[in-house]
Parts: structure tokens; sequence; C-alpha cells
């Protein structure tokens, strides 16, 4: 984890490392477009886990859902087959029913992908929009 100071994001910037692999690629060898997003999804799992928060027990105990709600994704540069990736995501926006990050796709220090993903807290029972819990806000604020 890398602290930003100056940048648009807020806090701090949690990374991954990230192997290409075969199954990430299409016909031409290039990454698939889709997978980057995925790349993304564990990124922010994985920044949730080091903070000891077990997404699948934690949304369980507490009847909500963390959904994506929009996002946008700026692809600049590919990346191939067999490529070690740095992919990270820092915390952008906590709201009363939602969380916004701030995440990069990069290799060896290259922007491939720039994205801001926006996630919305939903009942688990109507799909409506919850209170992000006191637990969760404290632990990425």
């Amino acid at each position: 984890m890398s602290a930003q100071p100056g940048s648009a994001e807020a806090g701090v910037r949690f990374s991954i490392p990230v192997r290409v692999y075969y199954q990430d690629t299409d016909a031409g060898g290039v990454v698939f477009h889709a997978q980057y997003l995925a790349f993304m999804e564990r990124a922010r799992s994985e920044f949730l886990n080091a903070r000891g928060i077990d997404l699948a027990s934690w949304s369980e105990a507490h009847g909500v859902l963390i959904v994506v709600h929009e996002l946008t994704a700026r692809y600049l540069r590919p990346a191939r087959l067999n490529e070690m990736l740095t992919v990270t995501a820092a915390v952008a926006h906590i709201g009363r029913a939602s969380l916004g990050y701030a995440q990069r796709v990069e290799r060896a220090g290259e922007l491939l992908v720039d994205a801001r993903i926006d996630l919305a807290i939903v009942s688990r029972a109507t799909m409506k929009p919850s209170r992000l819990p006191d637990d969760l806000k404290r632990v990425l604020g």
C-alpha cells in the first residue's frame, strides 16, 4: 500500500500483483477488456481482506450487498499474455449508501487502464438502497 499525496484519490492506494494468463486474453493474445474489471474486483476484495473484512460473512451479518452501480474506464494500452501487472484500488468517495473507488492497472509503472467504480449498498432482501454500516465506514475511512 502506498499513499498518494495530492492525488484525486482519497486515502491509501492498495495494490495487488496480477499475472496475465491465457484465459485472460482474446484470440490476439491481448487482455480482453472485461477481464480488467475482474482484476479490479479482485483488488477491491483484497483491499477489504487486508482490513479484516471477509465480504461474504460481513454481507450476511449486515443483510446488505455491495453492487456495482456505475463505472467508467479508459483503456490506454494493452496488456499481453504472461505480463505482470499491478492493480490498485483507492477509496475515492464514501457516501451514506455508496462507495467510490479510483482504480488503475499498470505494467512496470505504465498506466494501462484508469477507472472509476461506484458501488451501491443495497438490502439483500429488497435490493433497495441501504445505509453503509458504520464498521465498514470506519475501516475504509
